[in-house]
């Protein structure tokens, strides 16, 4: 088939609109987690999604009329998506002023504002998708091709995206994403002299001048640990930087104080701190500077000091130093600090020389920038202390963190942590105590679980707790506490006015001496941790409270979804969500999400030739494709984020390998001159399986590798993958042209909304089930895709 200038001006505008709109939903991951709780990803992907079903739907509905007027339409739909994308934050703001999903079961408008800011963030995918797809209808025997450059544009987009966040602040970015479309407009454009077109482009450009010069402000949540800092008296933000991992922002305040667990006795100063913040959650307070009194020192923090003194500290998740700074005064002779986010530690030292700055040049000190699991896998160090980060917030966290992966308080990453203590070293960490109680209950089961699976008989004897007014502070001895340790502890509750939760030899009434609890459950349910009413106490509390694995690595995530029912007659239907609002709004949202997929699946049946109407094999087959890859996309990222150890970027390796791959496999399609379809959709689902069965031991056992091997190993696991995974969407579509053309455009919608579906469930399954059968799932997508094809009439042969 002979090769135009026009064909190539339509690869050129096919690469470019995709890596825009990948690079939109990079963007639109930081936006949302800075103005939210969360970056909810799968929400975003399903925006994304949901704008290629519908276009994949409008396509179906009006497919003669638009291939028909294809050399006018384009033009306009790039410079439409190119428009949108400048002024979608400016639109949401100005329109509906965004919205907060802390107050979706409160205020239900808050539930209409959600949806109309859905639809106008997926007005740019909408457009661009419209434009690609009328692409694929029109040369749908060249889509091998042109499905390449959507792919291999895809994964362009998405280190661009990255690279753009590493510069610049997220809200500037959507602008400069509207740039490609626009060249995409130009070329398509080149030669040609049609006014409206022109025109169209004239207005697009002029919007995202606009939208570049004067970028959209991003809408706090009221309730954002940022939001809330700013409106203190005199507070100003003293430092803002950009970062792919998470902006950060600095904020100083004369009122701004840190008192993390500090005793009600501590008659000291409270030394006026900054506050840092990464995509407006706080982190931490910046340390005293030299002269100033640590607070810390009065606080449940200090227990693990006055059982003595550890001359070698781990510090991980060292975020703001306070940690390292409290160790080195307590006269730790090295500190390894480690901080997975890349740029904190440098826009720290810049920000506070004196304090943080200090940390960072001090020869006692050795800083780490990887994550933490990563560190813990591949280190061989013995330490007398590791200190975990805090589990859980001031007041609880209403469940706004369920959907957050918390790696660290995993029973495989308490396990690595207790092997890298020395004979006599305590591993350390402190969580806030909420109402009803399911944090502290949750790690101190979790740290139990740890030592009866390291072969500890007796657990208690290991174990030593002292609660504050809000926090308590849990210490893990590698050998039973001596009685002189045991004194020690009492000692230190006694002079700070805390209330020891464990330790051996405890009396009941020495419980709530100095701070009494809303009951007696707490400590109840600690008791209970410790003798054969454990597995009992699992099943039958009103929360998961059971350790959470590597698989399913959701601490935070305490709802169980059959006790929903009890739960609302127990705590009421408006308090309830305040107390696990961040599973509720996944399921609320995957159940819109779901509908309105359904609804843009079968709408185009009602206008499709009476012929075609019979199309279940179609859905199932483009279904299966588009649920399937979604599952492995995202199963893989988990896998990979461990292994490598820096999450953005290695998330941004899984997905740019994929598309990329998927690019290259499908350029291949064109080469074949039988169009099997099942049999490259089969040897897929023959490859998920064989991840699912041996990903996981290699990446452990290839751990200790220096990271360019472990990135070479990522490439060599996921590329052949992805190369197959890309055949069988085309090889469908060239398939399907050929036997009912009118289906096209249909499957590529189905192909669409049933990602979208895919990516809304993605994360519900990888709650309740782990990222390990989510991948096994993403093999039977793939396996009902074959079976489509199984039973469909042998296809005819090509004229």
């Amino acid at each position: 088939m002979r090769v135009t200038g026009r064909d190539y001006r339509r690869h050129c505008a096919l690469a470019l609109v995709s890596a825009a709109l990948l690079a939109f939903q990079i963007a639109l991951l930081q936006i949302i987690a800075t103005s939210q709780w969360h970056h909810f990803a799968a929400f975003v992907i399903s925006i994304a999604l949901l704008g290629f079903g519908a276009a994949g739907t409008l396509l179906a509905l009006t497919r003669n009329w638009m291939v028909t007027h294809q050399d006018q339409l384009l033009p306009l739909l790039l410079s439409a998506c190119a428009a949108a994308l400048a002024g979608a934050l400016w639109l949401t703001r100005a329109l509906f002023g965004g919205f907060d999903s802390l107050l979706l079961f409160v205020d239900p408008g808050e539930l209409l504002r959600l949806v109309a800011v859905a639809c106008l963030l997926m007005l740019p995918f909408l457009c661009g998708a419209l434009a690609i797809g009328l692409i694929f209808t029109a040369g749908a025997e060249r889509i091998g091709s042109y499905y390449f450059a959507n792919m291999l544009g895809s994964g362009i987009g998405c280190p661009l995206g990255l690279v753009g966040l590493s510069l610049l602040l997220p809200q500037q970015l959507p602008p400069l994403c509207a740039m490609l479309p626009l060249a995409a407009t130009g070329i398509l454009l080149a030669g040609e002299r049609r006014s409206a077109n022109h025109l169209g482009l004239l207005l697009a450009v002029g919007l995202t001048s606009v939208a570049l010069l004067h970028p959209a402000q991003l809408p706090l949540s009221q309730y954002k640990d940022l939001s809330r800092t700013l409106d203190l008296p005199g507070a100003t933000i003293i430092a803002r930087h950009p970062a792919a991992a998470g902006q950060v922002h600095v904020v100083a305040a004369p009122g701004l104080r840190s008192a993390t667990g500090v005793s009600l006795n501590w008659s000291g100063p409270l030394p006026s701190t900054a506050a840092v913040f990464v995509n407006g959650d706080m982190v931490g307070s910046l340390p005293p500077t030299p002269g100033q009194v640590d607070p810390r020192d009065a606080s449940t923090y200090a227990l693990p000091y006055a059982l003595g003194m550890s001359h070698e500290v781990l510090v991980l998740d060292a975020g703001t130093g306070s940690a390292v700074l409290q160790a080195l005064a307590r006269g730790a002779a090295r500190v390894v600090a480690v901080e997975s986010h890349g740029l904190l530690a440098e826009v720290l030292a810049a920000s506070a020389p004196e304090s943080f700055g200090r940390l960072i040049a001090d020869p006692a000190v050795a800083w780490q920038q990887t994550a933490p699991r990563t560190w813990l896998a591949r280190d061989r160090q013995s330490y007398d202390l590791v200190i975990l980060p805090d589990a859980g917030s001031f007041g609880g966290n209403a469940g706004l963190f369920a959907l957050h992966e918390q790696p660290l308080l995993t029973r495989e990453a308490l396990g690595q942590a207790w092997q890298r203590l020395s004979p006599e070293g305590l591993l350390a960490i402190t969580a806030w105590v909420d109402y009803p109680v399911r944090t502290p209950v949750r790690l101190a089961a979790s740290l139990v679980e740890m030592l009866v699976n390291a072969g500890v008989s007796d657990p208690a004897a290991h174990i030593a707790a002292v609660r504050s007014w809000g926090t308590i502070t849990f210490c893990v001895k590698r050998t039973p506490f001596k009685a002189a340790e045991v004194q020690r502890v009492r000692a230190f509750a006694t002079r700070w006015s805390f209330d020891p939760a464990l330790l051996p030899g405890l009396q009941a009434e020495e419980r709530q001496t100095h701070n009494r609890l809303q009951d007696g459950t707490f400590l109840t349910l600690l008791e209970a941790l410790f003798d054969e009413r454990r597995t009992t106490l699992y099943n039958d509390y009103a929360f998961r409270i059971q350790p959470v694995s590597d698989d399913r690595p959701f601490f935070a995530q305490f709802l169980r979804w059959y006790r929903l029912e009890a739960m609302l007659a127990l705590y009421g239907q408006r308090t309830l969500p305040f107390l696990e609002s961040g599973l509720l709004v996944a399921g609320l949202a995957a159940l819109v999400l779901v509908f309105l997929a359904t609804v843009l699946i079968l709408l185009p049946l009602t206008r499709l030739p009476s012929t075609t109407r019979r199309g279940w094999r179609t859905l199932l087959y483009f279904g299966g494709l588009g649920i399937g890859y979604m599952w492995t996309e995202l199963a893989l990222i988990h896998r990979f984020v461990f292994y490598l150890g820096q999450p953005v970027y290695a998330t941004a390796l899984v997905i740019g390998v994929m598309l990329t791959g998927s690019a290259i496999g499908s350029a291949l399609t064109g080469r074949l001159k039988r169009l099997r379809p099942g049999r490259w959709t089969a040897l897929v689902a023959a490859a998920l399986l064989l991840h699912a069965l041996l990903l996981a031991p290699i990446l452990q056992a290839t751990l200790p590798l220096a990271l360019q091997g472990r990135i070479t190993l990522a490439l060599l696991a996921l590329l052949p993958a992805a190369v197959v995974m890309g055949m069988p969407f085309p090889l469908g579509l060239r398939l399907l042209n050929r036997e009912q053309p009118a289906q096209v455009p249909w499957a590529w919608g189905i192909n669409g909304c049933c990602s979208v579906v895919g990516a809304a469930m993605a994360t519900l399954l990888a709650v309740e089930v782990g990222y390990s059968l989510l991948l096994v799932l993403a093999a039977g997508a793939y396996l009902v895709a074959v079976a489509s094809c199984n039973s469909r009439a042998a296809p005819a042969r090509p004229r």
